[in-house]
């Protein structure tokens, strides 16, 4: 701020609590004690308004709140460039500076335990309740909002409960996944091949590699829904329909892995416009070592014989 600016913001604050002080004090001057039977000198409907002065208990609130703003002021930053006298803060309190001094608490006293874990291969972190329940608690606070209190998932995320995997299950995966984020793109198809194209690949996967039948009424070709499958999708899908995880690309022969949906209906969606889905990385914002005990709670989840303190988050 410059110094303009902040004079010019002390003129003003200190101004107007000089003025407000002066306001409150001859507003009481000459004032009688009961008030007496002085009226004000105007009348409405026969009703006269009485002199009185204000309570003493009012009147010593609103000093209170002046002599608060004033310590306030002096304490914290307010007075333009003023950064305030509380100690305890190099450069003045902000908001920043708080939290910043929270988490430095928080880091002294957690962090050795953080990392104890973070030296712990994934696996055996899985396995240890309190690495479980810290994981969980970490799950809670920053994963629950998209994949769920129950880890689940919801409409365009991930269940993270079960063996279905677009970037591969394996606890360095699972943790690499965390860490920097991922993005799943899956490119629209309905300008290359048509509508027609769209509906016949759609019947075509949900017939060939699903097994489910099609609505009634479909009109669609599945051998042409194969070969077009066979032309634009294998590359990223695999000649199975098994998917790819190098590339996010997921295994289509599994319901569970359609994240938008499963159906003959959403299926086309998915084809005709494409879809995109961002992981966001944690690195920045969790660091390593609490990166690596949320990648073992989320590695246990998908366990066939779940760590005690699976379900924390939940609770």
């Amino acid at each position: 701020m410059t110094t303009f600016w902040s004079t010019y913001i002390c003129v003003l604050t200190i101004g107007s609590l000089i003025g407000l002080t002066w306001l409150l004090l001859a507003t009481r001057k000459g004032e009688k004690p009961n008030g007496g039977d002085q009226t004000m000198g105007h009348s409405f409907d026969g009703i006269e308004e009485y002199d009185n002065p204000l309570p003493k208990w009012w009147f010593w609130l609103f000093v209170g709140t002046l002599v608060f703003s004033v310590g306030y002021l002096i304490l914290y930053p307010g007075l333009g460039n003023w950064k305030g006298i509380l100690p305890g803060y190099q450069d003045g309190w902000t908001q920043v500076n708080e939290w910043q001094k929270e988490m430095d608490k928080a880091d002294a006293k957690f962090g050795p335990i953080f990392a104890k874990f973070a030296a712990m291969p994934v696996e055996e972190v899985a396995k240890d309740p309190q690495a479980l329940k810290m994981g969980g608690r970490l799950f809670a606070s920053n994963c629950s909002v998209c994949h769920g209190s129950d880890a689940k998932g919801a409409y365009g995320f991930p269940n993270l409960t079960d063996k279905d995997w677009r970037w591969g299950g394996d606890p360095d995966t699972i943790k690499q996944s965390i860490m920097s984020g991922r993005h799943g793109v899956m490119p629209a198809w309905a300008e290359v091949i048509g509508e027609q194209g769209v509906a016949d690949v759609a019947a075509f996967v949900l017939t060939n590699m699903d097994g489910r039948k099609l609505p009634e009424g479909t009109k669609a070709d599945i051998g042409n829904g194969e070969k077009l499958f066979a032309t634009n999708c294998v590359a990223c899908h695999g000649p199975q329909g098994k998917g790819t995880p190098a590339m996010g690309a997921p295994d289509l022969t599994h319901p569970q892995a359609f994240i938008y949906g499963s159906s003959f209906a959403q299926l086309q969606q998915t084809i005709r416009y494409g879809r995109q889905g961002q992981m966001p990385a944690q690195e920045a914002i969790q660091g390593n070592d609490k990166v690596h005990l949320l990648a073992a709670y989320v590695y246990s989840l998908s366990q066939d014989e779940p760590a005690q303190g699976e379900n924390l988050s939940a609770k």
